[in-house]
């Protein structure tokens, strides 16, 4: 009887195709059937590419059987984010606003998947064009720790994909914390690279400027693997020791006891975790971060709203009506506080980018709460949903949020950010808080239905 390969890692999945224990035909259909069962439930998948996926998996099974390696991800189903091109594929955006129309080719990082020998099992779910707010006739996709509320967005169904154990890895985008947001609530590993390290061509853009498209997956180790193939950059194994690691903990980024006592009881039980395995804690304030979500949000609203333009006199109608209203709302801010928004990132990057001589890591609770039962509109102040998330967009840092902990018996997400191009460096501490304590690795859901 086949091994049942929901769970396993990209390494474990590798290691049995490469030792015969199981076939990437099998491994797919396995995730197809699954997927079917959950999809009902769970609604995260836009697009089911099965024929296409049990082609390539039949193709992947071929080459292994006749000793030829394609490359790391060889045989590795993987989903992408509904607004990210796939050859042949309609491109939905989570939208009824623009036309499905079949991509003429693979954005540059479907390619590089591809290339590394990954099957695209099919497109995820959004919310609108990676906005505010699933569309009406879409819906919004839920967690698969508890069907009743929100899996998060916008990639919020890269990030059910996998939590669910549908597929490994999952790509998706992330503009004020579209990847770290869902993936805190479903308790998985969810990295935002440096700005401009993964190639964005053939990704449609919400803010040109704070675009991100990186990994969704269960381990940081699994993260690291689908990051040096959407780099195209080889990132080599480092041991990263925790003795001696210096956390700056961001007090802004603090939750109130009110709206967040569960975050903030786990996440300070997994500050004590990482000091026990060795690191310095200490406590830090960046001044500059303060107005960070304000600053975001005066780039993001106009540039989404100039590449919503042409679209929104053809079919204004067609958008979510909250969606509507965000890209109305963009036009009306002045150009003048557009710039000053550009000159400040500046500003806060150079700021946050210095606090990096003092400690490591930056850290935060990844949200301030825990997943709702809808997905929240995105506001610049109090304990709003970017609260921590909006600084490392607006200065292209690395942040990665991965599992510290159950509050209501829902997943709690630490955020964890690191300097300018330490990405590599970043997964390497998270797969070793991993390695050394299960509060950091992620849960199989226990809902009945899974």
């Amino acid at each position: 009887m086949q091994k049942d390969t929901s769970f396993l890692s990209i390494a474990d999945l590798g290691h049995g195709y490469r030792n015969g224990s199981f076939t990437p035909s099998q491994v797919v259909n396995t995730a197809l059937a699954r997927l079917a069962r959950l999809e009902p439930i769970l609604n995260a998948f836009a697009d089911t590419m099965a024929e296409a996926a049990l082609a390539q998996a039949a193709h992947a099974t071929a080459a292994f059987a006749s000793g030829h390696d394609i490359g790391p991800l060889h045989g590795i189903p993987i989903a992408i984010k509904d607004l990210i091109d796939v050859q042949g594929i309609r491109t939905g955006f989570g939208s009824m606003a623009s036309p499905r129309q079949a991509a003429d080719k693979d954005a540059e990082l479907v390619a590089r998947l591809r290339r590394a020998g990954a099957i695209i099992l099919g497109k995820t779910n959004l919310l609108e064009f990676a906005y505010g707010i699933a569309h009406p006739a879409i819906g919004q996709t839920n967690n698969p720790h508890d069907p009743t509320r929100t899996a998060g967005g916008s990639s919020g169904g890269s990030a059910a994909a996998v939590a669910a154990g549908i597929v490994p890895c999952a790509i998706g985008t992330d503009t004020g914390g579209s990847i770290r947001i869902p993936a805190s609530y479903c308790g998985i590993v969810g990295l935002k690279p440096s700005y401009g390290l993964v190639a964005l061509e053939g990704v449609f853009p919400l803010a040109w400027s704070l675009d991100h498209a990186g990994p969704l997956a269960r381990t940081a180790d699994c993260a690291a693997t689908v990051l040096a193939v959407l780099a195209d950059h080889p990132m080599t194994h480092t041991t990263t020791y925790l003795q001696g690691l210096r956390i700056g903990v961001l007090r802004d980024h603090l939750p109130s006891e009110h709206a967040g006592a569960g975050v903030l009881r786990e996440f300070n039980a997994a500050v004590s975790a990482m000091q026990s395995l060795g690191a310095e804690v200490v406590e830090i304030d960046i001044h500059e971060v303060g107005i960070a979500n304000q600053t975001l949000m005066q780039i993001l609203r106009p540039e989404a709203s100039v590449i919503h333009q042409s679209l929104l006199l053809q079919n204004p109608a067609s958008y979510a009506p909250r969606t509507l209203e965000q890209i109305k709302q963009g036009f009306a801010v002045p150009a003048t506080d557009y710039v000053k928004a550009m000159r400040y990132r500046d500003i806060l990057r150079g700021a946050v980018e210095a606090a990096f001589s003092r400690v490591d890591l930056l850290a935060s609770p990844s949200v301030p709460f825990t997943a709702p039962h809808e997905d929240p509109e995105t506001v610049d102040g109090g304990d709003s949903e970017i609260l921590a998330s909006g600084f490392a967009n607006v200065t292209g840092h690395p942040s990665v949020s991965m599992p510290c902990g159950l509050a209501g018996g829902m997943p709690v997400g630490l955020q964890l950010t690191a300097a300018l191009n330490r990405d590599r460096f970043l997964l390497s501490v998270c797969g070793a808080l991993q390695r050394a304590d299960s509060r950091f690795c992620a849960l199989i859901p226990v809902a009945k239905h899974l």
